[in-house]
């Protein structure tokens, strides 16, 4: 498999290419829970966010 080779020449298990899938998988997740969380915050606090005093 082509995927498994990087440009080193290391070829990788089966065991090390799922392991990298779910650690990718599971970054990805919490960037998404972070990104809603930001926008939940964001509606709550609502455009109170945009007045500034001058």
């Amino acid at each position: 498999m082509d995927e498994q080779r990087n440009k080193e020449g290391i070829v990788l298990t089966e065991a090390q290419i799922r392991s990298r899938r779910q650690r990718s998988i599971g970054i990805a997740l919490a960037l998404g829970v972070l990104v809603v969380l930001f926008f939940a915050v964001t509606m709550v606090k609502g455009p109170v966010v945009l007045v500034r005093p001058v």
